[in-house]
This record gives C-alpha cells, structure tokens and sequence, in this order.
C-alpha cells in the first residue's frame, strides 16, 4: 500500500521538475534568438562587409588620372605628397585598396572612395571642385569598364 502523502509529494515534484524543463527550454530559445538577432545587426553595421559591387583598380586609378587633371597637373592623381619610395599612381591604388578593407558595402564604392580622397569642403580646395570629383570620376570608370571589359 502507498502512502497518499508521499504520493502527492511525488506529482508535486514530477510537476516542479516538468516547468523547470520548460523553463530551461524557454531560456536556452530566448538566448539563441538573441545571438541570432546580434549576428544580424552585425553583419549588416558593417561588421562584416558586404561587397555589392567589385571593383577594377586599375581602371579606378586611371578614371582618378584622368579626373585630377592627367598629364597636365602638378599633382598626378591628386597626390599631394612627394614619395621617395613610391609613384603617385601607386599611392592611388594604395589608398583605393585601404578604402576597400574600410568600405562597409553600404551606398557606392566611388562615392564612399571620394569622401576620404577629395572631401567636398576640404581646406586646399577653396574654389569648390571637389564637389565634382565623385561624378567625374563615376563618368570616367564607366567609360573605362565599357572600353577595356
């Protein structure tokens, strides 16, 4: 024979532990949802850049050539510094593969590239030029890509 009590201590018990299961199944959802949701708000601030567009260097260096004035400036590719050790068409493609490893795939490379590369508002632009670089530029890479593929 059973002894009631101990009976009902028994499905108090089994009861107690079937909710602790729930809630422990609850949490461990709860906790993988919001991994989920910080993975997403990650991948998407930039944390891991998406690349919408892929972009041909060569062919952006000789658009920026060419949008600096090419051959008959002072400053090829709107370099204003002087290098020992490196030409001022490789200081361009070194600064166009810096922007890459920074640009978050948000908007388009080019605009993003001119905001570092020839800031609208800058100090040694006083005539406002540089408000036409990005254009400029875009205009040429296009003629560029469509020309050499």
């Amino acid at each position: 024979m059973t002894n009631p009590f101990i009976t009902a201590y028994t499905r108090k018990r089994q009861k107690l532990v079937i909710a602790k299961d729930k809630l422990h199944s609850s949490v461990i959802l709860i906790l993988c949802l919001v991994g989920c949701l910080i993975i997403c708000l990650f991948s998407s601030c930039g944390m891991t850049p998406a690349r919408a567009e892929e972009i041909n260097v060569d062919n952006l260096a000789t658009a920026i050539y060419y949008a600096e004035g090419g051959a008959k400036t002072n400053h090829p590719y709107g370099i204003l510094a002087h290098y020992k050790t490196t030409t001022p068409r490789q200081a361009c493609i070194n600064t166009i593969r810096h922007a890459q490893r920074d640009w978050n795939g948000r908007g388009d490379f080019i605009s993003f590239l001119g905001s570092r590369y020839c800031p609208v508002g800058a100090k040694n632009d006083p005539t406002g030029l540089n408000k036409n670089w990005v254009g400029n530029v875009k205009r040429l890479y296009a003629k560029l890509q469509k020309a050499r593929g």
